[in-house]
């Protein structure tokens, strides 16, 4: 199946696919009719950069059954979601550095992402997959205690917006059933999340639907689909993190407290 990568090659930013170790580099626009270009490269000689440059980030909450149960939560009627600052996307195998003004709980959320190929308003549940591009992983980095510091705002945008807060990657698979995936996120060699995204409450067509009835959705836009059970900080002075989905691949970065 294809999955999409965007690299950086010595002073230079390309994008192809990635197989075997080997990128087959295209030229245009990853979203409208790419062609490839001749160019072969090993994927040791490049450096993988975050998959898109989305003009948003979209984060779920609320969005497993699991997790709903366990918080003792009312299951939402529509999705309840945040938007994450475009300066918080980052890369694969990025250092994430814990933000100056913040000496808190800092924790990872493993997650599937939604990657938007053709622009859509109020597009239907029925025709949304035609506009999904693909999906990849994502690491919906939380600072934590930012989020109940003021008891008359609760700052989720703040909490998630920091600089590198949002790595996502490393590559779009655009030939998978995401009902049949399952999420893992492994803490300094440690698996804390292992959970299905067949639990979804809404479903990506859904969350692709009504989203797009709120605002316009663009071709490199990213939807975190949301976490479930296992969610814990990062607590070592360096912590690595790998959030992993067999048929898309593993996304690892580290945070330096």
């Amino acid at each position: 199946m294809p999955h999409w990568v965007r690299f950086r090659h010595g002073d230079s930013i390309g994008f192809g696919t990635l197989a075997d170790d080997t990128i087959t580099v295209h030229h245009g626009d990853m979203f409208d009719s790419p062609q490839a270009n001749g160019a072969r490269l090993p994927r040791s000689n490049v450096t993988l950069l975050a998959p898109t440059t989305p003009s948003k980030v979209i984060a779920l909450w609320n969005n497993f059954h699991a997790l709903a149960a366990k918080l003792g939560v009312a299951e939402p009627r529509e999705p309840l979601y945040l938007l994450k600052a475009p300066s918080s996307v980052t890369g694969p195998d990025a250092a994430v550095g814990r933000p100056p003004s913040y000496d808190g709980k800092i924790v990872y959320e493993g997650e599937l992402a939604i990657v938007i190929g053709r622009s859509c308003s109020n597009v239907s549940v029925a025709d949304a997959d035609a506009h999904i591009f693909g999906y990849t992983c994502v690491n919906d980095i939380t600072a934590a205690d930012i989020i109940s510091r003021d008891a008359t705002f609760a700052q989720w945008a703040r909490a998630k917006g920091f600089d590198g807060f949002c790595p996502f990657g490393p590559a779009i698979a655009t030939d998978v059933d995401p009902a049949a995936l399952v999420v893992r996120t492994v803490l300094d060699g440690a698996e804390r999340q292992n959970y299905p995204i067949a639990d979804m409450i809404f479903s990506a067509a859904e969350l692709v639907s009504r989203i797009s009835g709120d605002m316009t959705l663009h071709p490199g836009d990213i939807i975190c689909c949301g976490t479930s059970l296992g969610v814990g900080a990062m607590k070592a002075e360096v912590s690595t993190v790998t959030v992993a989905i067999d048929g898309i691949g593993e996304l690892t970065n580290t945070l330096r407290q």
